[in-house]
């Protein structure tokens, strides 16, 4: 891939995310983070790898305006018919667009091909980490989510059961689960690098938020009677 073409299909790429609270750093993360992988594997296209990390997140605005539309299948939908319209054959613009319809964790499509699974842990690894903690509380924040929950008795529940919202059920059902369902050796070598930071922020958070409310509830209860 020529300059002038990874220009315009990024350029593409800022225009239909313009709008997106999505972070748009997170499709560079991916893009490098796949690069990376694909040295480890043989036989990768790398224009339809390229095309399909810059693309994979282009569907977020249309999920973001209407929750029903999966943003991985309005990603594909778009990104096959501005790679027709740019002189890509129709073989390369559906590797593209399959790539897309399958990057994502919740998506009911796997990957197959090797560019598609290299996106799909490329992807996920950016949520591995201190950098995916980070990501996810940004997230969570905006749709004013809370970091844990309570259980009947007042304590704070760990995430792993139950299905109220909060940033530990987010660790417990998918964070903390990455990690067992990379495609890659390459990509399962990173995120084991970058685990035990995850677990730890976890586990402090958890620790902290407890004994708090463990020596709180004990004080209040002393006082109020």
């Amino acid at each position: 891939m020529n300059k002038d073409e990874f220009k315009k299909i990024e350029e593409y790429m800022l225009v239909c995310m313009k709008d997106c609270a999505n972070d748009k750093d997170h499709i560079y993360r991916v893009l490098y983070l796949a690069l990376d992988i694909a040295k480890y594997e043989e036989d990768v296209n790398i224009d339809v790898l390229i095309a399909a990390c810059l693309l994979h997140d282009i569907g977020r605005q249309e999920q973001f305006d209407d929750s029903r539309i999966r943003h991985e299948v309005a990603g594909s939908k778009k990104a096959y018919t501005f790679l027709l319209h740019n002189n890509w054959t129709e073989e390369s613009a559906r590797h593209v667009s399959d790539c897309i319809l399958s990057h994502s964790y919740r998506g009911g499509s796997s990957p197959d091909s090797i560019e598609a699974k290299i996106l799909y842990d490329s992807d996920k690894l950016d949520v591995t980490g201190t950098l995916g903690i980070a990501r996810t509380l940004l997230y969570l924040g905006i749709a004013s989510e809370p970091l844990y929950s309570l259980g009947g008795d007042g304590n704070v529940l760990d995430g792993s059961k139950g299905t109220q919202p909060s940033f530990l059920h987010e660790y417990k059902y998918k964070l903390e689960k990455i990690y067992d369902e990379f495609h890659t050796t390459r990509a399962t070598e990173i995120g084991n690098e970058r685990k035990a930071s995850a677990v730890s922020f976890y586990n402090s958070l958890l620790n902290e938020a407890r004994s708090c409310y463990t020596y709180g509830m004990d004080e209040f209860f002393k006082m109020v009677k």
